[in-house]
């Protein structure tokens, strides 16, 4: 529950504004307090007397109102609260943000401040995919501003992708997560999940059976302690955990470059079940039959290595956990593993067919370590996952 949090909502100019009067709602069913100030544009989409009445408070738009600014000026307002909220935040917005300008009330505030920001995006999917936006985006996230979102989905102009505002009830536990006091408040991790789809032809593709279950349930349990969480995701079957933020990838190579983009980091963890090869030679179209019965030849050459070089980074976390997902010998793969990888620990598990795990609901590991070996009984993966988070927690400590 949120009582005695006062939530500062900025509400951007947006199709998507609407979606602020939901948040507001649940933000006051947690019992939290919400200042809203709304941009002139916004109130193009949803009128400041509506925002007023689910929020309870006078609604902010004019940093010249000179009667608010003897009441409570702009430097008060946004220092007042416990979280500053962006929902949704427009490119422009952002784009001021990253500018750090402060011409109007709203981008006055959040440079003003020094309370934490969380930035929900929702634009046109060409204008998030921009390279201007993705270098906007990087710059308040070096900064210090979290993000949550934007999902995929269809757009109000018609086109589908990312983009799209996430849910209020997103955008409410990516509030409480930051509004947590636990052991990890104020730590970002790194984790990856799901398999990786390496294209043999447009139809095609190179896969594992992993749900991406476990990977789902840490980025969960380390929310739950107060942790920042970048969840790099391939195409899982599990929907990500919410309050997190989750950035989408299918295959290896772009998985890669999306941890390295999100380093620093306090920790790694690398559950993701990343395909070690990639075909070399993938056809633009899809392959046929030639009607003599041979199967076309597939060169594959040898995919990154994500925990080895997160390991060797040097903007390195302090804390690299890996995953050995082994059929055989699974402790003496795992130990030869931790020691090439360079990481701090391997999380081994036996996915034989047997056990049910890969793609199952339960899991049994052993943490290894420089200091040996931890065997854990066969759980829950959420039960895994609390007790990873926990021990992480204790080491981060």
């Amino acid at each position: 529950m949120l009582a005695e949090k006062r939530v500062l909502l900025i509400i951007g100019g947006g199709i998507a504004a609407y979606k602020a009067l939901e948040l507001i709602r649940l933000l006051r069913g947690q019992g939290a307090a919400v200042t809203p100030v709304m941009t002139r544009a916004a109130a193009e989409f949803v009128t400041p007397l509506s925002v007023s009445a689910l929020a309870g408070e006078k609604v902010y738009t004019d940093l010249f109102d000179l009667t608010d600014e003897a009441e409570m000026g702009h430097i008060q307002l946004s220092r007042v609260a416990d979280l500053i909220v962006v929902a949704p935040a427009t490119a422009d917005l952002i784009a001021r943000m990253a500018q750090g300008r402060a011409d109007d009330l709203a981008s006055t505030l959040l440079l003003a401040t020094d309370t934490p920001v969380l930035v929900a995006p929702a634009m046109n999917v060409r204008m998030w995919q921009h390279p201007a936006t993705q270098r906007n985006i990087k710059r308040i996230q070096a900064d210090g501003t979290r993000l949550i979102g934007p999902d995929d989905g269809e757009m109000a102009c018609g086109e589908y992708g990312p983009g799209r505002l996430s849910e209020p009830a997103a955008i409410l536990a990516g509030i409480r997560a930051m509004l947590t006091v636990g052991p990890l408040s104020g730590k970002h991790i790194i984790v990856t999940s799901g398999p990786t789809h390496e294209a043999i032809d447009p139809v095609r593709y190179i896969a594992n059976r992993s749900s991406g279950a476990q990977g789902s349930a840490i980025a969960a349990a380390l929310r739950d302690l107060g942790a920042s969480v970048s969840f790099v995701t391939g195409p899982a079957s599990v929907p990500p955990p919410q309050g997190v933020t989750v950035i989408r990838v299918e295959t290896a190579a772009q998985m890669a470059a999306a941890v390295a983009a999100a380093l620093p980091a306090d920790a790694a963890v690398m559950a993701a079940a990343v395909a070690d090869w990639r075909v070399a030679n993938a056809s633009d179209s899809k392959m046929k039959k030639d009607g003599t019965g041979q199967a076309p030849a597939l060169q594959f050459i040898e995919n990154p290595d994500i925990l080895r070089d997160t390991s060797a980074s040097k903007q390195r976390p302090k804390l690299v956990i890996g995953f050995a997902a082994e059929t055989d010998d699974v402790l003496s793969h795992a130990a030869a593993k931790l020691a090439r990888k360079g990481c701090d620990w391997i999380v081994a598990n036996d996915v034989s067919p047997a056990t049910g795990i890969m793609g199952g609901a339960e899991n049994a590991v052993t943490i290894l370590s420089a200091s040996g070996a931890e065997v854990w009984p066969r759980l829950p993966k959420d039960e895994v996952a609390r007790r990873l988070a926990a021990r992480i927690a204790e080491a981060l400590a």
